[in-house]
């Protein structure tokens, strides 16, 4: 039966499920506690853990992994969670779970660290300036997205390699590859957009595949 098909799917990606009920269960109890759903403030942001570079870097580093699950209002809260749960319904099958946990909380955290270290770049830059630059103000940066880029990242790094023996799925590299470039192109277009934080995860998520890939790889040989 239908019901039971979903079941069995379901245990299959179960931390994915996790993470995506912890994300909107945040999200909800954030607006219960009057944040704005649509646009939440910058402070509101700061006041839920939200990544802000003086801060983190200063006096509270936990932001760097607290940024990961706080969103800047609906839109921002469904889309990544409609990619985390496409990309890691997937990754979590493929790269085992306890795999899959530690590549999505690197990913995040390295996304969190090189959005701070473009932040400082950019304070150097408005020293040299000497004028104020207000698009070179440290900036207030949250989301999944550099976690859920990692899982992307890994995914097409797996697609475009040759295929693993006993490899659970058949990736379609084409479509991973434009899926990426889209995300990546949009974040250089519209503005507040945290690139550093997409590139950073990628970089992580990639690097770990090739990892996983390269010990996978030699098991099989053995």
């Amino acid at each position: 039966s239908m019901q039971n098909k979903n079941k069995i799917q379901m245990q299959l990606w179960w931390i994915t499920a996790c993470l995506i009920a912890i994300n909107v269960g945040l999200f909800a109890w954030q607006v219960i506690q009057g944040m704005d759903v649509t646009q939440p403030s910058s402070m509101d942001a700061i006041r839920w853990g939200a990544d802000y570079a003086p801060l983190t870097f200063l006096a509270e580093p936990i932001r760097l992994f607290s940024s990961m699950f706080f969103h800047f209002g609906l839109v921002h809260l469904m889309l990544n969670m409609w990619a985390l749960y496409i990309f890691g319904s997937v990754s979590e099958q493929l790269f085992g779970r306890a795999y899959f946990i530690v590549l999505y909380v690197c990913a995040g955290l390295m996304g969190s660290l090189l959005s701070g270290y473009v932040s400082i770049q950019d304070s150097y830059t408005l020293l040299e300036q000497g004028v104020v630059n207000p698009k070179l103000l440290p900036s207030v940066g949250a989301g999944a997205s550099g976690a859920v880029m990692g899982l992307g990242a890994a995914l097409t790094v797996l697609a475009l390699l040759p295929q693993l023996p006993r490899q659970k799925f058949l990736l379609d590299g084409k479509t991973l590859v434009m899926v990426m470039a889209l995300n990546l192109g949009m974040g250089f277009i519209i503005s507040g957009i945290n690139n550093a934080a997409h590139i950073g995860g990628m970089l992580m998520g990639a690097a770990m595949t090739l990892i996983w890939y390269i010990g996978q790889r030699s098991k099989h040989s053995n």
